[in-house]
């Protein structure tokens, strides 16, 4: 009976090594995640280079982690960073705080911010795991600047920042000076 026993417990053993293992030596080798997986995040940029964030918060408001914190600032016609009225000036994620839950993502307005698939975020430190808008910001697109643009450079360029037929409201100088005299003009009427 003993005998038995012994050459079923063999029999299961040299079963399984000829099976391929499930398991992988990481980190020398790295499995593909899914498709729609939530890694870090990136904040992205139009092809030209302005940045796709408006600074307008919804995203801090949205995160159930209280994870991430936005600041944002008004572009001028000599500086803009964004095609917006805003822009964000400074802007952090405290990767020891967010969950990957994607609120964020979804209350974005203008696609500034996405999830990539990159998922090594373990460090010694705990400063380097809140990340600020330089490491967060995609690469430059080649051909493009980095901003600050005028508005003259972005009105020069044509482009439609966010489609359909309100365009983009992007002033000149000229044209918001002359808006700004025509306002002043009817406060003091």
């Amino acid at each position: 009976m003993a005998v038995v026993e012994l050459l079923r417990g063999f029999f299961v053993t040299a079963k399984h090594m000829l099976k391929r293992p499930v398991t992988t030596q990481y980190p020398e080798q790295k499995r593909p995640t899914a498709p729609r997986f939530h890694g870090r995040h990136v904040l992205n940029r139009y092809q030209d280079g302005l940045e796709k964030c408006i600074g307008c918060e919804l995203c801090a408001w949205a995160c159930p982690a209280d994870a991430i914190y936005v600041q944002g600032a008004d572009n001028t016609p000599e500086a803009r960073f964004s095609p917006g009225e805003r822009f964000a000036i400074d802007y952090q994620i405290n990767y020891l705080r967010c969950i990957f839950c994607g609120l964020c993502i979804e209350a974005c307005p203008t696609r500034a911010l996405t999830m990539s698939n990159e998922y090594e975020l373990a460090d010694d430190s705990r400063e380097t795991l809140i990340f600020t808008k330089e490491q967060l910001l995609s690469s430059l697109p080649s051909g493009a600047t980095l901003p600050p643009h005028t508005d003259e450079e972005i009105a020069a360029r044509g482009i439609n920042y966010y489609g359909g037929f309100a365009g983009t409201p992007v002033l000149t100088s000229a044209d918001r000076a002359e808006r700004e005299d025509e306002s002043s003009h009817i406060q003091h009427h």
